[in-house]
């Protein structure tokens, strides 16, 4: 018969369906009271989750002999339970001396990555690790002390991809008098006691304080106060996925954003023109930090070092100055405002300082054949844009016929082959429709306002040797759509 406590434990599995039938869950065990209790736990539920168990233990090699000790134990447990093993080290010490991380920030990467590689080579489908309620509690408090915001505040989840925490609503006084009824034993690290870290010290000195002087239900509270921000910040993240999938673009390494979209997205208009006004940027301004972030992540690969005060820099950058200027962000970051539109990117990819018409060649050259269908649609991915293009077979005229979509289309009778998508070339130049004369490319760049540096990558379509489409300049007007066309031919493209 199950413990009230196993029945609680049951119920977050499930409500947060931390784990399906079927998975093969990585039970991660450090040898500690915690994580011997989830173990122990996670045997007794295995059957009511029809889940099957392994022991996942990585030694950190800080305490020598104890840090053996360590493995040992557990690999006893793991033998004695017939569950499998699987272990790794790493030299943490060496790592954050390497690295420049403090230890508890090595330990941690390290750690993780050893949980990824065992998800990854699919010896597992979940890991399962031992946070309490006190874990949260000890880390919101952490997070408030070094200065946060709502982000921060949502402190430990309960899912984050494959790894889950059954424990994060049980106190750790429960599961210490779990396993003391059960006559079980576990390993005390030291470490844990060391006040001269400052989560020992909120561990030992304030939440005692906390709890004893001001509220005892002071750890339930910063648990509520995680799980609040964790939904609001859930939904404001999908919000920012949103909006930074429908307005920013990426060319190469280099991202883009129209500075009116930035500082007043249209959530529910297409229109910008009201999107201009001082009260609208003022009621953006959380959405318009996130996108910041969210640019900054997407030019380096991770938001760390990001601060405040960085963004409000960018801000009014986008805000306040001219065209051309630039901001230097952490780790070779670079936003430079470009007329009506915001540039992030590597500082070693924004070369010298540069006239608005000269142009940043770049090695990143694509050129892919298109075999167009009688109907339907060749797809081409281009890997250096981080963008698939759609090039459609369609009847016309078309049904949804706007007047958007025919000034954009061509007339596939009229193209010949070797039909070719790559991005455009010195010289490249064509009669835009409507127009008298062949007008060059980059002479279009510059009137259309496009950055130097998106200039090399810029994605053109050439018919039987000659230019007859760029991206968001009108068609050629010997390919475009007439009165006589029988078969259109449509470009659309989306994010890889």
């Amino acid at each position: 018969m199950r413990t009230s406590f196993e029945n609680a434990v049951l119920a977050t599995i499930r409500e947060s369906r931390m784990l399906a039938a079927g998975d093969r869950v990585g039970v991660a065990v450090s040898g500690g009271a915690d994580s011997v209790a989830l173990l122990r736990v996670l045997e007794n539920l295995r059957a009511d989750l029809g889940v099957t168990l392994l022991v996942v233990h990585f030694n950190h090699c800080l305490r020598g002999a104890e840090s053996e000790a360590d493995e040992n134990f557990v690999s006893n447990l793991a033998r004695s339970s017939g569950l499998e093993f699987e272990v790794d080290r790493e030299d943490v010490a060496s790592a954050a001396r390497e690295q420049g991380w403090n230890l508890e920030e090595a330990a941690r990467r390290l750690r993780y990555a050893f949980f990824e590689r065992v998800v990854s080579e699919r010896r597992t489908t979940r890991i399962a690790v031992a946070h309490t309620a006190d874990d949260q509690a000890e880390t919101v408090l952490a997070h408030m002390i070094r200065g946060t915001g709502p982000a921060g505040l949502a402190s430990i989840y309960p899912i984050a991809g494959p790894v889950v925490r059954p424990l994060l609503e049980i106190r750790r006084t429960e599961l210490r008098n779990f396993l003391t009824a059960r006559g079980e034993t576990w390993r005390e690290d030291p470490t844990n006691q060391d006040v001269n870290r400052m989560r020992a010290r909120i561990r030992r000195q304030l939440l005692p304080v906390l709890e004893q002087n001001f509220s005892p239900a002071i750890v339930e509270h910063l648990g509520n106060l995680a799980r609040f921000a964790r939904e609001e910040e859930i939904f404001w993240h999908a919000l920012t996925e949103a909006l930074f999938s429908k307005y920013a673009e990426r060319l190469g390494e280099t991202w883009t954003i129209s500075i009116p979209h930035l500082l007043a997205p249209n959530l529910l208009r297409e229109s910008t023109e009201e999107a201009e006004t001082e009260d609208l940027t003022a009621s953006f301004r959380p959405l318009t930090e996130r996108m910041v972030r969210h640019l900054y992540e997407a030019a380096r690969g991770s938001r760390r070092e990001l601060s405040a005060r960085h963004v409000k820099q960018v801000i009014r950058l986008a805000t306040q100055s001219t065209s051309g200027r630039h901001l230097e962000l952490p780790r070779g970051i670079v936003a430079e405002r470009n007329f009506d539109q915001l540039i992030f990117c590597r500082k070693a990819a924004m070369g010298s300082s540069l006239a608005e018409t000269e142009t940043i060649f770049s090695p990143a050259a694509y050129h892919y054949v298109v075999e167009l269908p009688e109907r339907g649609a060749a797809t081409v991915s281009v890997t250096v844009l981080g963008r698939r293009f759609h090039l459609k077979v369609v009847d016309w005229p078309s049904a949804e016929r706007e007047t958007k979509r025919e000034c954009e289309a061509l007339d596939a009778h009229l193209l010949r082959a070797p039909l070719i998508l790559r991005n455009w070339q010195p010289g490249d130049a064509y009669r835009p429709q409507g127009r008298r004369h062949v007008r060059k490319l980059k002479q279009m760049f510059v009137a259309r306002r496009i950055p130097s540096r998106q200039r090399a990558a810029w994605p053109v379509l050439e018919s039987g040797g000659r230019v007859v489409w760029s991206r968001g300049m009108p068609p050629a007007e010997e390919a475009c759509v007439r009165e006589s066309t029988r078969r259109g031919l449509v470009i659309e493209e989306d994010c890889i």
